[in-house]
């Protein structure tokens, strides 16, 4: 095992590739000479961040959705789109390239009204679309953060747009984009299949409440990969209906870490399976890999793996939470819970600044069961004493070397 200087060596290492990577538009593919261009420029867009763009977008992507041969809607590089709520439609003749080269930014708070408030920007029944061109959706959300009731428990709580969303899209790509400063979530990825999301950069300060990067539900066939996420919420929250989701070479935080959930809210039903988090790294994350789901609810979570993760200064680095409740009224015990299953957390090494690095915390009448622990070495933070584990009503198995020594003989 590398030593912790040396681990964090390799680590920033990996950031900076990532950071080249994501931001080395040079590598961003043009379109080819098959393809027919439509630049928003020609349909009346003035690119000075100041004059409402949206109507020269919807005439750009109407015609290049109506383009017989393959289309790319080129947003110029070197000027900003003022863009209000607004719904990019299918199905399309062909494929279409979402250029983005230059920025789209958000309008002021005060441009919104309750009908469009879920979404600024909307992809919504495309088959074969990729979104691409390394430029900026900027969401614009301070004055939305500010407004928020978890930022000043004295006003009331309401919703706030997602960036980017994708719905009942299939072979979808997105890559090379620098989303920032979301309204909440900056991108969500619903009732989609066949996606594929590399070489992002999601940032917003860690103090920017539910501003999850990336949100995925309701989708299959999904994969995740060369990715920077830094945010004020979960870099990665994996909900209801996602199967087949595969993540690798994410670099995560600040944030709330990689979350599966939370599921079963409302007493609802919810279904996750055949997940893999793969050689990730998180730093100064409140949580780690982590699943979280209500009492009350039902469904499962299972065949989920998080293997080779690399954790700096991680709150709770390891943690199953069965009994998840974020409201303002204490939650009541209920009788059903959803089903946690065969879940494996194996290769994973890094700092804490918990005691605690390992919670398995169950459900007394839908216990977890088949919880693998394999070659795991959590220390705290600064060497101030040894880490520990527990466990409530889960049924786990441990192999290899694994500090914490796994909840102490309570099974």
């Amino acid at each position: 095992m590398a030593s912790a200087t040396t681990a964090k060596l390799l680590w920033s290492l990996l950031i900076a590739l990532l950071l080249l990577s994501v931001c080395d538009a040079s590598s961003v593919k043009e379109p080819d000479g098959t393809s027919v261009v439509f630049s928003i420029e020609n349909y009346g867009a003035r690119g000075d961040g100041k004059h409402d763009d949206t109507q020269a977008l919807a005439k750009a992507w109407t015609a290049a959705c109506s383009s017989s041969r393959p289309a790319a809607l080129l947003v110029p590089k070197g000027k900003s789109y003022l863009l209000k709520s607004t719904t990019l439609s299918g199905p399309c003749k062909s494929t279409v390239v979402f250029m983005v080269k230059g920025m789209l930014v958000a309008p002021s708070r005060s441009d919104w009204s309750e009908d469009n408030i879920s979404h600024w920007i909307m992809f919504q029944g495309i088959s074969g679309l990729t979104v691409t061109g390394g430029g900026v959706i900027n969401g614009n959300g301070e004055v939305w953060w500010k407004n928020s009731c978890k930022t000043n428990e004295a006003l009331p709580c309401t919703h706030a747009p997602t960036a980017l969303t994708f719905h009942l899209c299939d072979n979808l790509k997105v890559d090379y984009l620098k989303i920032v400063n979301s309204q909440q979530i900056h991108m969500s990825v619903e009732d989609c299949t066949d996606v594929q999301l590399t070489r992002l950069s999601i940032t917003a300060p860690g103090t920017s409440p539910n501003t999850d990067g990336i949100h995925i539900t309701r989708s299959k066939d999904v994969q995740v990969r060369d990715c920077i996420i830094k945010t004020g919420d979960d870099c990665m929250s994996i909900e209801d209906g996602t199967h087949n989701l595969h993540v690798t070479k994410v670099v995560c935080g600040p944030g709330h870490g990689i979350s599966i959930g939370s599921l079963g809210d409302d007493n609802s039903r919810a279904e996750v399976s055949g997940i893999t988090i793969d050689s990730v790294q998180l730093y100064g994350t409140t949580n780690g890999a982590r699943i979280k789901t209500w009492q009350g609810g039902s469904g499962f979570a299972k065949d989920i793996i998080f293997q080779n993760i690399i954790m700096d200064n991680v709150q709770n680095p390891i943690i199953i939470d069965q009994n998840y409740c974020d409201s303002a009224k204490p939650c009541q015990d209920q009788e059903s819970a959803v089903e946690i299953n065969s879940i494996i957390f194996k290769n994973i090494r890094g700092t804490t600044t918990s005691k605690d690095a390992i919670k398995l915390s169950c459900n007394k009448n839908a216990p977890c069961s088949d919880i693998s622990l394999e070659n795991i070495e959590l220390k705290l933070e600064g060497g101030k004493g040894d880490t520990e584990s527990t466990c409530q009503n889960a049924k786990w198995r441990k192999s290899g070397n694994v500090v914490p020594s796994p909840c102490k003989g309570n099974n």
